[in-house]
């Protein structure tokens, strides 16, 4: 059995500071729960992941200029992602040749965060 994340599944960034809903564009069809299951597409930043709070990453431009402002001080800004790929930790499981997003897959995000699920809508499915 594997389990596959669905519509609500929740996912954080390891420089965010709030989980943000996982939102499925990439498949209608295949249902779970009667909710669309993730595919490894669903990583486009703020159309299927994030914001997610506040981004504490000092490689955000953001977040160096104004912790500059202060002297050094960490300070966070708004969360706007830049995400590469989910990595799919089971690419067996598959809709229309494309993997499923499974609990253990993650996505960078170019300020060096790692986006992952951390509160799945997840199911349990037989291979």
């Amino acid at each position: 059995m594997s389990n596959v994340e669905v519509m609500t599944a929740q996912t954080q960034c390891t420089m965010g500071t709030a989980p943000a809903p996982l939102k499925v564009t990439s498949n209608q069809m295949v249902l779970a729960d009667n909710k669309p299951i993730a595919t490894i597409r669903d990583g486009q930043a703020m159309a299927n992941v994030g914001p997610y709070g506040m981004c504490t990453s000092m490689a955000n431009p953001q977040v160096a200029a104004a912790t500059a402002a202060k002297f050094g001080t960490l300070t966070p800004m708004p969360c706007v992602p830049v995400t590469g790929a989910w990595v799919p930790n089971n690419p067996k499981l598959l809709i229309a040749g494309t993997p499923c997003l499974t609990k253990d897959d993650q996505m960078p995000c170019a300020y060096g965060g790692m986006i992952s699920v951390v509160a799945p809508g997840q199911v349990k499915v037989n291979l």
